[in-house]
């Protein structure tokens, strides 16, 4: 049987011990985002967090929806207020991600990487798979803009109970690459990291230049150097994946050398010709 989380222990290590405010764990919700975007309008502090066991109606990029059997993953979702440049925020999922590849990676020792903007892709390179998906909405508050920052990891999900992959990736889970993982250490090390991304971005007033934020997430992402196709409303782009900018763009080089940026969009890897 998979062992539920501790709230009394998170809540030990992660706010009496730690850089979190308010720590809570549900048994089911519909969705962790939405019940946090409510707390957030209703005055919830910064770095206020919301673990479920189980999510009906989760939310993903693009509005895909989705479920997750009861103690099989690990979905949280924390509320920042990072008192940033607005033109700055459009980096929180990208720092998401920073923090929970290189969760994965200093944890388990596999090979992690991150599909832009804040996909996890486990596997070896060359047969990525989707265990993990980011979501960031902004939330105005009477105290200025907060932003429910959601996180969402296939932890034990088998064959059977894996959600469908998006993007063109079949999705996988941390015990479908053979690792295994105590759901509790996890969430620990994920959340305790996550601070330590957001607390490094803060001090240099959201600066992902100058506090080496943006080098990293480019030594994660698993996007650059593939060829892709981004689907932009009723347009595609094809070409390949050179960069990404200060602003969290994705810098897409196509066959005339023309560079575009794509600050939104569906992008699927395309297998090498």
């Amino acid at each position: 049987m998979v062992a539920l989380l501790d709230a009394a222990e998170l809540r030990g290590r992660l706010v009496d011990e730690g850089p979190y405010a308010a720590l809570d764990v549900v048994t089911t919700t519909g969705s962790t985002n939405t019940d946090l975007a409510a707390a957030a309008a209703g005055g919830a502090a910064d770095r206020t967090a919301l673990f479920a066991e189980e999510q009906r109606a989760g939310r993903g990029r693009l509005n895909r929806t989705w479920t997750s059997p009861r103690g099989r993953g690990l979905h949280v979702s924390v509320v920042l207020r990072p008192g940033v440049p607005p033109e700055a925020v459009s980096w929180l999922p990208l720092l998401a991600g920073i923090a929970l590849a290189g969760t994965v990676r200093e944890m388990y020792g596999v090979p992690a990487a991150l599909k832009w903007p804040n996909d996890l892709l486990l596997g070896d390179g060359q047969e990525w798979r989707k265990a993990a998906g980011i979501l960031a909405e902004a939330v105005p508050t009477p105290d200025g803009l907060a932003v429910v920052l959601g996180i969402g990891v296939n932890v034990h999900h088998g064959p059977e109970d894996l959600p469908r992959g998006a993007g063109g990736l079949p999705a996988t889970s941390l015990a479908d690459q053979g690792v295994e993982v105590d759901r509790q250490e996890f969430a620990v090390r994920l959340l305790t990291e996550l601070a330590a991304v957001d607390d490094r971005w803060r001090a240099h007033g959201g600066d992902v230049l100058t506090s080496g934020l943006l080098d990293r997430y480019q030594r994660f992402c698993g996007t650059l150097g593939q060829r892709v196709r981004v689907q932009l409303g009723e347009r595609e782009l094809l070409g390949t994946a050179t960069g990404v900018d200060a602003g969290g763009r994705l810098v897409v080089r196509g066959a005339d050398g023309a560079d575009t940026p794509v600050s939104a969009g569906d992008v699927v890897h395309l297998r090498p010709r």
